[in-house]
């Protein structure tokens, strides 16, 4: 299956929501993945905790097609958004419904002039703040420096958020999930850096 590697999310198709909103069943815990990709991470948590229920957001359709084919021929508690995940998030998932939210290795959007497309900034950090419970957690993962200071930024700068590891620290003692993205094996496998910060929803 050829997966289309871009989208451009300033695009104006996508300021519409044209997904289809999960179902969540709130006596169950929530784990939200921003930007899932082939939700690789999500499928290792279900098959871990399969009790839970998991919802990956990303901005691809064919991924998302492809995400919720594989849950429903395994039979897992994950399901795939079809959203921008800056402008969607309150209209798609109730308020204080995550226990978790991950954002594993955002696309760096090297080129300078590519930069105001990238996904980790304030306005995030407000979806993310409606989508947690007091006490969830949120984990950003990734091997590129300029997207973690950025995220150090959006989130240590919002007072809604406290920082495990102390304010503007990394986080050292490695993944504390025990499952891997796609680009978290590969860059663990090919020796890159990976700079990790770990919150609470205040």
């Amino acid at each position: 299956m050829r997966i289309r590697q871009h989208v451009n999310p300033l695009d104006l198709f996508f300021e519409k929501f044209r997904g289809v909103k999960p179902l969540i069943d709130l006596s169950r815990e929530l784990e939200v993945e921003v930007g899932c990709a082939d939700a690789q991470f999500l499928f290792e948590r279900a098959h871990q905790n399969p009790s839970a229920q998991y919802v990956g957001l990303e901005i691809r359709e064919d991924l998302v097609e492809y995400v919720n084919k594989k849950a429903k021929v395994q039979s897992l508690p994950v399901t795939a958004v079809w959203c921008h995940a800056q402008l969607h998030v309150k209209d798609i998932l109730p308020a204080g419904c995550a226990a978790r939210v991950y954002v594993n290795f955002p696309d760096p959007w090297f080129k300078r002039r590519h930069h105001v497309r990238r996904m980790v900034d304030p306005v995030l950090a407000e979806q993310i703040a409606h989508l947690l419970a007091p006490g969830g957690e949120l984990f950003v993962q990734t091997d590129v420096w300029d997207i973690a200071l950025d995220a150090m930024s959006a989130f240590d700068g919002d007072d809604r958020f406290e920082n495990r590891a102390s304010e503007w620290t990394f986080w050292k003692d490695g993944n504390p999930y025990g499952v891997r993205s796609w680009r978290e094996q590969n860059a663990e496998e090919t020796g890159l850096p990976i700079w990790r910060i770990w919150y609470t929803r205040r």
